[in-house]
Order: structure tokens, then C-alpha cells, then sequence
């Protein structure tokens, strides 16, 4: 059975889709726009797609906005993917940083398994244009688990960027029903790569709740990213974004969420975002600045 939302919950929503001014919203969609740029914002269906918006900031979303894998909780197309990586999208995405004014840019994709790299090299070229345009400015890269390949996350890393995240999204147990495709050790041993290759990178990772994991489920996926190295955690309400997509179990309060960001922390995480609304790239900026 799933749970009707609660009011708090709702409410919550419809002020993170409100934003902070209507005329903000409008003209970052307008510039993302212009540039054909996509974002996760857009095609996850974020319920803080206004308020990051609002305040002239977006996740982008490279390598096209569909992808190969059909995850039973994500809004993000799936198929086949249309053509290779667009060549011009490098240049496109500096230049939106570099009018939104960002000094934290968040750039993630969409798995693109139809492609011998997963994507990685586009991915290093996006960093190297950020580095070559944007000098200063902040750089994490959200990446899928690259099937595997320690070659595609070394390409990654090689481009230097300041943080390197890749989510889990949830606990074990329900990766077959809602994270088909993907594995969970997998996705534990790239952590652990990317400490091993670049020490001096920040590893992030996050994982939903409301899926119908148990407290003990929770604290395991926390220890085992601990103890894969990683930094930084979010941990969010998941939020079915239709009727087809797989259903809310429970929504989460915000006294149990605050319990699990001080266990992370004392569990070793120098940053721990947690909240209903918490996703992938909340308050970045924010989050990083903790580790200081």
C-alpha cells in the first residue's frame, strides 16, 4: 500500500516549485533555452526546479536526455539514445556558467550504455572546457556507474574535477525492482576507485527513503559509503513522479531525517544533507562549504 502525501509534504512542494520570483524562473529556462541545454531539473521532474531556477542555478544534463536504462523510480526518458554526444555541448554549457554567474556548477547524465566509454570522454571534455572558460569556478560531476569500467572513471577524473559523486539511490534489497540494471557493489567499488586514483577528490553519494527500506537497511548503505571513502552524503523523500513509476511506501519526517543526517556525521561524513526534499545536488555550494 502506498500513503496519500502528507499536507505538510505538499505544501513544502508547492513552495520549492513556486521558487523565489516568477521573472528569475523564466529567465533561466529562457537562457537553458537559447543554449539547448537540458537539465535534470527539467526532465526528473524536480520538485526544486523553481527554486533553484529562481536563483539563477540548474543541474545540467549532458550526453542527450534519454537513457538507456529505465529505472523504476527516475522521470528521465528511456530508449534508445538518438546519435553520439553533441560536440558543441562543452562550449554551450561554459558559456551558460558563465552568464548564470555560478561559481558551483553540478554536471551529470543521463547512463549511456549504447556508448563503448559510457560517456566518460565527453564527460572530460566538458570539465576541460569548464577549467579552460570557467577558471575558479567549482566543478562536480554526477556520473553514471560507467558498466563497471575503471578506464571511463579514469578519463573522468583525469579532467580534474573537484567532486566526483555517483548515487546508490537505494539499499540492496530493492535494486531489482527499483534500480534495474545497475548493482549496488558496483556502484560501492567506483567510490572506492576514485579515492584510490585521486585521494585529493571529494566523493558524494545519496540514496532515497519511502521505498520501503528498514532503520537497519539505512545505517548499512550509510556505513558502506563511509567506508568506501565518501565525504558526502544526501539522503531524500522519494517522491513518485506519476502513477507509473514505482509507489511511495511512506513519507519520512523531517525529526527522523535530521536522526539520520547526525549518524552520518558521526559515522564520518564531513558533509550530510537531509531532508523531504533533498536530492543530488541540493544546495551544493552550501554542503561543500561544510568540509572546510
Amino acid at each position: 500500500m502506498s500513503e496519500s502525501i502528507p499536507v505538510w509534504l505538499r505544501e513544502e512542494v508547492c513552495q520549492a516549485r513556486r521558487g523565489q520570483g516568477k521573472d528569475e524562473i523564466e529567465q533561466t529556462s529562457d537562457l537553458l533555452l537559447r543554449l539547448g541545454l537540458p537539465t535534470v531539473c527539467d526532465s526528473a521532474r524536480c520538485p526544486n526546479r523553481g527554486e533553484c531556477f529562481s536563483h539563477h542555478t540548474a543541474t545540467f544534463l549532458i550526453l542527450g536526455d534519454v537513457c538507456t536504462r529505465g529505472c523504476a523510480f527516475c522521470a528521465v526518458k528511456h530508449g534508445l539514445p538518438n546519435g553520439p554526444p553533441d560536440s558543441d555541448e562543452p562550449g554551450r554549457l561554459a558559456s551558460a556558467v558563465i552568464e548564470l554567474g555560478l561559481t558551483h556548477v553540478v554536471v551529470t547524465s543521463v547512463t549511456r550504455d549504447d556508448l563503448p566509454d559510457g560517456g566518460s570522454a565527453h564527460y572530460a571534455r566538458v570539465v576541460h572546457e569548464l577549467r579552460r572558460r570557467c577558471p575558479g569556478v567549482r566543478v562536480e560531476v554526477l556520473v553514471p556507474d560507467f558498466s563497471g569500467s575503471e578506464e571511463s572513471v579514469a578519463t573522468v577524473l583525469n579532467a580534474r574535477p573537484d567532486i566526483l559523486a555517483h548515487n546508490v539511490e537505494t539499499i540492496p534489497r530493492l535494486y531489482k525492482k527499483v534500480r534495474r540494471g545497475a548493482d549496488y557493489a558496483r556502484s560501492l567499488t567506483l567510490l572506492r576507485r576514485v579515492k584510490a586514483r585521486a585521494p585529493h577528490v571529494v566523493t558524494k553519494s545519496g540514496f532515497m527513503l519511502g521505498l520501503g527500506e528498514t532503520a537497519d537497511e539505512i545505517e548499512s548503505v550509510l556505513r558502506d559509503l563511509a567506508e568506501a571513502g565518501c565525504g558526502m552524503v544526501t539522503i531524500g523523500q522519494y517522491l513518485a513522479p506519476s502513477l507509473a513509476h514505482t509507489r511511495v511506501k511512506r513519507y519520512v519526517s523531517h525529526d527522523e531525517f535530521d536522526d539520520w543526517r547526525h549518524q552520518a556525521l558521526g559515522m564520518g561524513f564531513k558533509s550530510a544533507a537531509s531532508g523531504p526534499l533533498v536530492r543530488s545536488s541540493y544546495k551544493a555550494p552550501r554542503y561543500f562549504g561544510e568540509l572546510s
